[in-house]
């Protein structure tokens, strides 16, 4: 399975958008149609200028919106807020969490819209298989534990909770390990209660 690091390895390349001038019925269309609460809003040049979400278009079904805004520039909240595509995904998901947000359109370099990822894009992570999030984790320990002379740790994974498990020259490594080993995306939890300087019983 691929390694899942970026947005652009778990994002939907597939968006449904609307430019500026979309008006009030086509942008209501549209959520309706492809069941979502909000579309990015594209400028001429494919930018990304906001956000137009179903909160956004309650203010006119509310009779509240004094505005007489009509299309997805005058509704639309900007700017919006945007990821990288290259943006690690813990990123993204801190991103999401303090904006109380569901989804994200993400840009290229350019700042066009490439794709949108999502709450549950984002959680695909924790669908890797334990074998692979395994493999990787002895990949990351050894290298760890490279500078550090000679070392001999057990990796278990189940359910993308690891079990680290072994002896270490420096008692103090423990807590690097485990810092380390929580990195690895798709790792749920680490445990190193038999991981120390003297061989477990």
């Amino acid at each position: 399975m691929k390694h899942l690091r970026t947005v652009d390895d778990v994002m939907t390349h597939a968006v449904i958008s609307v430019d500026l001038g979309a008006p009030f019925k086509d942008i209501v269309q549209s959520m309706r149609q492809w069941g979502i609460s909000a579309l990015p809003v594209l400028s001429e040049d494919g930018r990304v200028a906001g956000v137009v979400s179903e909160a956004d278009l309650l203010l006119k079904a509310q009779g509240t919106d004094e505005s007489q805004a009509k299309s997805a520039g005058e509704l639309m909240t900007a700017p919006a807020v945007t990821v990288h595509k290259d943006a690690a995904i813990p990123g993204a998901a801190r991103l999401m969490a303090r904006g109380h947000l569901k989804r994200l359109p993400v840009v290229d370099d350019d700042g066009h819209l490439i794709g949108v990822v999502s709450r549950g894009d984002l959680l695909k992570i924790y669908l890797r298989p334990d074998a692979d999030i395994g493999e990787e984790l002895r990949e990351v320990i050894m290298a760890a534990l490279i500078p550090s002379g000679s070392a001999e740790v057990h990796v278990h994974v189940a359910d993308g909770i690891v079990d680290l498990n072994g002896t270490i020259p420096d008692p103090s490594l423990k807590d690097v390990l485990v810092r380390v080993a929580r990195t690895v995306p798709g790792v749920v939890d680490v445990t190193a209660v038999r991981l120390g300087s003297e061989v477990p019983a």
